[in-house]
């Protein structure tokens, strides 16, 4: 069990306010009570509301929990926006509450929407470039539903290129779209909030066997 997942469950188990020790978790979830440690210690530092101590045992002191509910991209895009505008131009206390609900909320994604490749690590500010990457998701959006091809630079300084957008994926705070590159001909990943030009093309493309994402998936 991955780590996210792990700590979205232990927030489950804690649920109802009755104090449960480490070895109990570690039993549930089948890890060591080292690991237990460990993800209480995140889970309090990123501001989940529990209280206990190593040894002791652990509950939670007040239980704030949102309903399950199905997002579709365009509603994760409207709430990481939102969540970038008030990280952007609020108060010390906000921030780090805007810090704490987007940890919050990328242990709650589902784990392809959530893992980073190497290669692809967050800058020093969750969200800079987030106003740039939110710039370009219209026209991704329009050219990945018209099957229409992409003229873009993958970021400053860098050649422009013809791209066939096959997926935009969201991955912990960064979005992320892949095609295939005509000039290089090869698969392209590129980070939306590092491209420095964008355009679409009135030129379509349909599936090629070897250019296309389940080929690229394999």
């Amino acid at each position: 069990m991955r780590r996210k997942d792990r700590l979205f469950r232990l927030m489950q188990l804690l649920k109802g306010g009755r104090v449960r020790r480490a070895e109990d978790l570690a039993e549930a979830l089948g890890v060591s009570v080292r690991t237990i440690y460990r993800d209480m210690d995140v889970l309090i530092d990123s501001g989940v509301p529990i209280e206990g101590a190593r040894g002791l045992g652990y509950r939670a002191t007040e239980e704030v929990a949102l309903p399950p509910m199905l997002l579709t991209l365009t509603e994760l895009e409207a709430l990481h926006l939102g969540l970038a505008a008030v990280g952007a131009g609020a108060d010390e206390e906000l921030k780090a509450a805007v810090r704490s609900l987007s940890a919050k909320l990328d242990a709650a994604l589902p784990e392809d929407r959530q893992t980073t490749p190497a290669g692809f690590g967050f800058s020093l500010h969750p969200f800079a470039g987030a106003g740039q990457a939110y710039a370009w998701l219209p026209q991704i959006r329009a050219a990945l539903r018209a099957r229409q091809k992409l003229r873009l630079a993958p970021e400053e300084g860098a050649e422009a290129e013809t791209l066939r957008p096959l997926k935009l994926e969201y991955w912990g705070r960064v979005w992320v779209l892949t095609g295939w590159a005509e000039e290089a001909e090869a698969f392209r990943q590129v980070r939306v909030d590092r491209i420095a030009e964008l355009r679409l093309l009135p030129e379509l493309f349909v599936e090629e066997e070897g250019r296309r994402l389940v080929d690229f998936e394999e």
